[in-house]
């Protein structure tokens, strides 16, 4: 039997079958956290959320020590000072958590018991209340509309499909994720969901599907604000690290979409570059870069701040191929509507009426029929499909289809499959609809 593949070793040359070494490196070179004496304090860093005890507050001791059933002062973000009983005491062993009488300086800890308290906010002692200088959470940049699933092929491949479902999983979620939130709309079955970008949202949506939801969502938009009566938009902060050949055409992609380059110097072997630019501007970005460099690009952002809005940035230029029918697709049409565009579905792919399964050429919607089959006669064979040659159809990832959408379109999301699709499915609807938006 061979090595398993991640071992460790003092010695590259004398191989184990273990990461031991690593381990006790780590306990021989890193220092242990520093214990300081006097009364305690600890700043909530982090949640959790059980349906038993409801919120659990996560941090690491700085000064004192924790004990079970103490009586504690909460000091919240408004300076007033509430007090609360620790309940339960845990700390992190392994993947799990092991309850303990008491908890030391230095260590991390989770506490049960506490309710309305916020991330940011210092449990200290009762007599002697000491707020640590409180942490700031970036807040929600962009927003997208959930909503349930009503297309053709409803809850055909998921478990958990009403609106009940899908805002009690929704509003599960902001118990234990910082940076989200969820705002119910003027319908039951329409809710916003504010977050970080699109990353951020694509997690949700993606662990959702995994667990059995079908849902549809809505174009992607950033969340604009008012300041001093100027309309102004969230601006973040890009570090891209590109091998030097090109850092030309990211620079290019990047300016083309409002960025402003600020650092470009060399980093090894890369070249690294950092740019303000607005939020809209990351939409479809991440693809772009990838694809000019060979996938050889390192993206990340951060929040920078609110600035007066900078303008238009120009989106897809492209309009979308839009099924007439309901029923499989056919290489045989498919092949015929080939030099239409690029297509998103394979021959024998079940498709409904309204669906994007395609790119158009021009800028314009076009509709359709990927249906139809040859007419036959005695002089025509049906097995002559097999000469078919059709290009492969272009595959999304869920973040690559939520940047793709337009304002018209939703994402349809199940188990199985993710689909593009109208809002409104037929055509002399979405002709009036566009007529009232004009």
């Amino acid at each position: 039997m061979g090595l398993p593949s991640t071992w460790m070793s003092t010695d590259w040359k004398k191989p184990t079958d273990n990461i031991i070494p690593l381990l006790d490196a780590i306990v021989d070179v890193i220092p242990p956290a520093p214990v300081r004496e006097g009364n305690p304090q600890i700043q909530i860093t982090s949640l959790d959320y059980s349906s038993f005890v409801g919120r659990i507050a996560i941090g690491r001791v700085y000064r004192g020590t924790l004990k079970e059933g103490a009586f504690m002062a909460l000091c919240k973000s408004d300076n007033s000072i509430k007090k609360v009983r620790i309940k339960e005491l845990q700390v992190f062993e392994g993947l799990g958590k092991v309850k303990v009488s008491e908890v030391g300086a230095g260590e991390i800890c989770a506490i049960t018991g506490i309710e309305d308290f916020e991330i940011g906010d210092t449990l200290t002692d009762v007599d002697n209340p000491e707020p640590i200088e409180r942490i700031s959470i970036d807040e929600p940049t962009m927003n997208m509309l959930f909503t349930i699933n009503n297309s053709p092929f409803f809850g055909k491949e998921g478990k958990f499909v009403t609106s009940r479902h899908i805002r009690d999983r929704l509003f599960k979620e902001v118990e234990k994720n910082l940076a989200m939130r969820v705002k119910e709309t003027d319908t039951e079955d329409k809710f916003l969901v504010f977050g970080r970008g699109i990353l951020h949202l694509s997690i949700l949506i993606e662990t959702m599907r995994r667990e059995g939801y079908e849902l549809q969502v809505g174009q992607p938009q950033v969340i604009f604000k008012e300041i001093d009566g100027q309309k102004c938009e969230p601006i973040e902060t890009l570090f891209v690290d590109v091998p030097q050949e090109t850092a030309g055409k990211v620079i290019e992609l990047v300016t083309m979409r409002k960025g402003e380059l600020l650092v470009m110097e060399p980093k090894g072997h890369l070249q690294h570059l950092e740019f303000n630019i607005p939020a809209r501007g990351l939409i479809g970005l991440r693809n772009n870069v990838l694809t000019a460099t060979q996938g050889e690009a390192i993206m990340n952002h951060r929040f920078k701040s609110y600035e007066p809005y900078k303008g238009n940035i120009p989106g897809r230029n492209s309009g979308s191929l839009i099924s007439m029918e309901t029923g499989p697709s056919t290489a045989y049409a498919i092949d015929k509507l080939q030099d239409r565009g690029r297509f998103f579905i394979d021959p024998g792919d079940e498709i409904y009426m309204g669906q994007v399964i395609g790119e158009h050429t021009r800028g314009n919607d076009l509709v359709v029929n990927v249906l139809k089959g040859k007419k036959l006669t005695n002089m025509r064979a049906s097995g002559t499909d097999a000469n078919v040659v059709i290009v492969p159809k272009v595959q999304f990832s869920l973040e690559e289809a939520m940047e793709y959408i337009q304002k018209d379109e939703y994402l349809e999301v199940t188990p199985k499959s993710i689909r593009m699709r109208k809002i409104y499915l037929e055509e002399g609807e979405r002709n009036r609809m566009s007529k009232k938006a004009e």
